[in-house]
């Protein structure tokens, strides 16, 4: 038998306040249509001033929480995949902790971009995995409305502001691809692109920055990268495309999802699509998704689900799951 961690439970939180796009219609030489082609988004949601990454965190994580029929007590270990955290230190992730009431555990923020809730669901994972923990809350969060350049008719329309929240928890397994939990995780980066995705600021400027990004550039090895990472991590567990039955990507532009999905061999019917009324929301994006797939009744336990995604790094990278 082997330690299997599992999902107990999802949620998700988005900002009261919804942008349309024709919105950016009064501030920019855009159109509703030119965004809806290039992008496939429709509207997000921007957090409230004086709202931030850390409560957007906990309503998720308190929606996740019920769904797993646990109390903030009884989480083991808190990740909290980040790029805008409220603030340099502590992380957003102890403000959580404190938010739901748990002081016996420990929490801790990842930052890999757009990729960062797969690379918390690893990090969860091992903790299970290795026995540190029984109950880890991954959580995906971010303002990125706090870091537009809202002049930049290329990126600012792009991005919203939302949480998502998974409760891991202990199961045993038989070590094979038909058990429930994380399956399979394959990351990487390569620091040599770090140009093509960034924030031009951080503590070494003592300047917030703002997102830039060569659009072209992330699109032509988002989608080489990701059908290969989703490939990767399916082959390390002896499965392949026609076994999938849910692919859940980072929702960052429909057409980038649906070359993935071509080149993976998906159809888009088995693909959980959310960008349209969310944008593209960073780490968030992934946990949303998932959330939104169960309410909708489309992701089911016991299906198999792959999720990938790509960021600033860059980083990228699979997980492998069955619900």
């Amino acid at each position: 038998m082997v330690r299997r961690a599992v999902v107990k439970g999802v949620g998700h939180y988005l900002p009261e306040r919804i942008v349309p796009n024709a919105e950016f219609e009064k501030t920019l030489d855009t159109t509703d249509e030119w965004i809806k082609a290039r992008s496939g988004i429709e509207r997000r949601h921007l957090a409230a001033p004086g709202e931030t990454t850390s409560q957007l965190a906990t309503h998720a994580a308190r929606a996740a929480l019920d769904m797993a029929g646990l109390e903030g007590s009884e989480v083991d270990a808190i990740v909290l995949a980040t790029s805008t955290a409220d603030m340099t230190f502590p992380s957003a992730a102890t403000m959580v902790q404190h938010a739901i009431g748990n002081t016996t555990g420990y929490a801790f923020d990842v930052q890999a971009v757009c990729a960062g809730f797969v690379y918390a669901l690893a990090n969860a994972n091992a903790l299970i995995a290795s026995g540190q923990a029984d109950n880890v809350l991954v959580i995906g969060a971010e303002t990125f409305s706090r870091i537009m350049d809202w002049t930049d008719r290329s990126t600012c329309v792009l991005f919203g502001d939302g949480a998502g929240a998974l409760v891991l928890g202990v199961a045993d397994g038989r070590g094979d691809n038909t058990d429930r939990g994380i399956l399979s995780i394959d990351l990487n980066s390569d620091g040599r692109y770090k140009d093509l995705l960034y924030v031009d600021g951080g503590v070494a400027t003592q300047n917030t920055g703002m997102l830039r990004m060569e659009g072209k550039e992330v699109f032509r090895h988002a989608v080489e990268k990701l059908a290969q990472t989703a490939d990767t991590a399916l082959e390390k567990v002896g499965l392949g495309a026609d076994d999938v039955d849910w692919v859940v990507p980072h929702q960052a532009n429909i057409r980038i999802i649906q070359s993935t999905a071509k080149k993976l061999g998906v159809g888009m019917d088995r693909v959980v699509v959310t960008v349209q009324d969310h944008g593209n929301t960073s780490a968030a994006s992934i946990p949303l998704a998932l959330s939104v797939g169960v309410a909708n009744g489309q992701i089911k336990k016991g299906d198999l689900i792959v999720t990938e995604a790509i960021g600033g790094g860059l980083a990228w990278g699979a997980v492998v799951l069955r619900w």
